[in-house]
């Protein structure tokens, strides 16, 4: 990744100071005393509070030590007013190492059990807003004390995940602590009984958002009390009596949005909730089976209401109900129009705020569950819903609709299939094309956001034709500067963004591309230094593809200069992990074609490395009924061993190992260190494997290692002439049998002298 800015370096002694080279200021820079240093800490103050802000925690912490000053200026109260610990595992001892810096702290995100235990700790009096996540193990006592300490409170959400462990007690301390909340939505939740739900209108008058979702049991009547609320969501909540409801929420005489999207709510209950109710505006019904069965069912006879379902054109009501204006010539830019608007209603604001937050939730949960009859819905408007609510000012609403892309266009997570109708639909150039969309999310300082990001490109880039599209979007640009950004402590932005180049390097153009980035230096970085066997899996496959284009360009030649790749890559062979040691072997079979790579990697110890790949694998006493004896005789049970061994490695892993020995034993130097570390034999195991890949890379390594009169004579001895004569008369592919004819030649043809 270099940025080609053209620099002036003022120096003084061993110390540089780099500075802009500005035309304004060149006659300075020149005039100027060589020997005079920059004082950074002579800055402003607003200057240095501003530098701050556009940092994350971790580069505000590091900046804050250089100096006292800087020490001070960094706890400032405004830039702690809002804290986002997901990234990070917060603990007790975090917790009150921050709390110097939480005194005007309003607005707090966290995630799991034991980050919610350290809250308290924090000592935030003034918290606003609590958002968390991954709630599971999260009891009624830990939030309980949680809220009994944050009376201020106006704000809670607990999920997408199931608070399972959270119930109507929990809600009932919320509602006697925290007398100033206006939201409060929690997912999951058991059981959530008459006295809680009371408890909540008693003591919270100024509660307009509540949201039920997946929860097992909602007191319905109850809910009917709570008159000050205005949304409410019930999604994915079951056991619910909507002839009750239908009878009594129209009486609530604030509410302008109900969602009641994956229910079995039916037409007669939507029919009385829109006919009856004075104050709704928005019924969100997405997913409900039963009034999709009901064919007569029509959405457009309730007027100045708008009903959200499969079967209506969700855009054009968002138009019409509001008014809405648009410049573009596209309809479903409605959500980037309202955005845009210079004429601001907050009415009108609050509402689709709120319907931002529901349909992001509602859609990835039906990305994640792909419910049958979907298709229809993704294609013409869900795809287009999800791109406009990635460009959200939500960050969680950006998150979810971001995961929900990249969930909803695979098929098959194991051989990453992509349904190519629904990669389209996300193609297409509504809300500015979702991939430039997915490219601009990538640069975001939320990590998660930029994480989500990354994997809907990942997937996205499965497909050949989506490939150059990605790389003229600026994606593999935004794809390298993540890495660089987030190369420590955030495993899952770093293997997204290296898979996602990994499956764009296997493009031609496109691995320029990755290489101009400063891809290769990036992802030697993460083979090197990651410990995360999932980044470590897709690093080494993208070297591997960006290794594989020898013919076309020079990566091959750039990877293997990359300081400590080949050293890196030899060293991911002795990891625990197949998928690692199988992309490992595959990045350096493909640079063992540059005849400079193929010494560097013997010199790294891949020799050594590729041969034990090849053969340390536990026996499988199961398998022994495969081999016959006689074709070994009965007292040669360890080349049996090591043949049934071999067998339980993939054949992917096979493959790659006798590959990269094949092209390592070009070098008479490396084929005679290759029979010398004991690779033969478990190459002739190699060569009776049934996979027509496996056994054609092992004869020609065996080819290769025949040249050299020991190799070939270890041949003979290890019984590889009955396997090769095997390989000749029955292998169907041609270049096995090629392969296999000739090490067979080599090793008896007289005029060779090999035997």
């Amino acid at each position: 990744m270099s940025r080609r800015v053209r620099r002036k370096v003022a120096k003084k002694g061993k110390d540089k100071v780099v500075l802009p080279s500005l035309p304004e200021i060149d006659d300075e820079v020149s005039c100027s005393d060589s020997n005079e240093a920059v004082d950074w800490t002579s800055l402003p103050d607003d200057t240095v509070i501003q530098v701050f802000s556009c940092l994350s925690y971790r580069d505000r912490a590091s900046l804050s030590s250089t100096c006292r000053t800087w020490r001070a200026l960094g706890v400032s109260p405004c830039l702690w007013t809002s804290l986002d610990l997901r990234a990070h595992k917060c603990d007790v001892a975090m917790a009150a190492s921050l709390a110097s810096r939480c005194v005007s702290l309003q607005k707090l995100r966290f995630r799991g059990a034991e980050s919610a235990d350290a809250i308290i700790h924090l000592q935030g009096r003034t918290l606003r807003e609590i958002s968390g996540d991954y709630c599971r193990k999260i009891t009624d006592a830990t939030l309980s004390v949680i809220v009994a300490r944050h009376e201020l409170l106006e704000s809670l959400q607990l999920g997408p995940d199931f608070c399972e462990r959270i119930s109507s007690d929990a809600i009932k301390a919320i509602a006697f602590c925290c007398p100033k909340l206006r939201k409060l939505r929690l997912s999951g939740v058991r059981d959530v009984s008459a006295d809680a739900i009371n408890a909540l209108a008693k003591h919270c008058p100024n509660l307009i958002d509540i949201g039920f979702l997946d929860c097992l049991n909602v007191d319905e009547v109850a809910l009917g009390n709570v008159v000050s609320v205005c949304f409410l969501s019930v999604a994915g909540t079951s056991n619910m009596k909507w002839g009750v409801i239908s009878h009594l929420w129209h009486k609530l005489p604030q509410l302008i949005g109900l969602d009641v999207s994956r229910t079995d709510i039916g037409p007669t209950a939507v029919t009385r909730l829109l006919s009856s109710s004075h104050s709704l505006k928005v019924l969100c019904a997405l997913n409900c089976s039963v009034l999709e069965e009901d064919t007569n069912f029509t959405a457009n006879r309730y007027k100045g209401k708008l009903l959200i379902a499969l079967f209506s054109d969700i855009f054009k009501g968002l138009l019409s109900l509001f008014a809405l204006t648009t410049n573009s010539k596209k309809v479903n830019n409605v959500f980037l129009d309202w955005r845009n608007s210079k004429t601001k209603d907050k009415n009108l604001d609050d509402i689709m705020t709120w319907l931002e937050w529901i349909l992001s939730h509602t859609l990835l949960r039906a990305a994640e569950s792909n419910p049958q009859g979907l298709d229809d819905f993704w294609l013409k408007q869900g795809a287009l819903i999800l791109l406009s609510l990635m460009q959200s000012s939500q960050e969680d609403v950006q998150e979810r609709a971001a995961t929900g892309l990249a969930t909803f266009v695979v098929i098959d997570d194991e051989n990453a299939s992509i349904d190519c109708g629904r990669a389209e639909a996300v193609m297409q150039d509504g809300e500015e094309g979702g991939i430039n969309v997915l490219a601009g999310l990538a640069r975001s300082m939320n990590r998660l956001v930029a994480e989500e990001a990354a994997g809907g490109l990942w997937n996205l880039s499965v497909g050949d034709d989506h490939k150059g599209t990605i790389a003229e979007a600026g994606g593999v640009k935004a794809l390298v500067d993540l890495i660089f950004k987030w190369s420590s402590g955030s495993d899952g932005v770093l293997e997204r963004a290296a898979g996602a180049l990994a499956n764009l390097a296997a493009d031609d153009k496109c691995s320029l591309e990755v290489a101009l980035a400063g891809g290769v230096h990036a992802l030697v970085m993460l083979a090197r230094n990651c410990k995360f066997e999932g980044v470590q899996e897709q690093a080494a496959r993208a070297l591997a593809n960006l290794a594989a284009h020898g013919d076309s360009n020079t990566n091959n030649a750039a990877v293997g200069q990359e300081a400590g790749a080949l050293e890196a890559l030899v060293q991911l062979t002795h990891s625990p992990h197949e998928g690692v040691r199988q992309e490992a072997a595959g990045a350096l079979w493909n640079l063992s074609f540059d005849d400079r790579n193929r010494e560097a990697i013997a010199a790294a110890g891949g020799v050594e490395a590729l041969s034990s790949l090849t053969g340390p694998w536990i026996l499988d006493s199961g398998a022994s009924d495969h081999i016959s004896e006689p074709e070994y005789g009965k007292d040669d049970w360890s080349r049996k061993a090591l043949a049934q061994s071999c067998s339980n490695a993939s054949p992917g892993l096979q493959e790659r190992a006798a590959g990269a020995l094949w092209g390592l034993s070009v070098s008479e130097a490396n084929s005679i260190a290759i029979g010398r570390e004991g690779g033969v034999p478990p190459l002739i195991a190699l060569a009776r494997s049934e996979a027509e890949d496996v056994h054609e890379t092992a004869a020609g390594a065996l080819w290769n290692l025949a040249f050299n009169p020991g190799n070939a004579l270890q041949i003979v001895e290890e019984g590889g002439v009955p396997a090769l004569v095997h390989l000749c008369s029955s292998s169907v592919s041609k270049m096995a049998r090629f392969m296999a004819a000739l090490a067979l030649a080599y090793m008896f043809d007289g005029r060779y002298q090999v035997l």
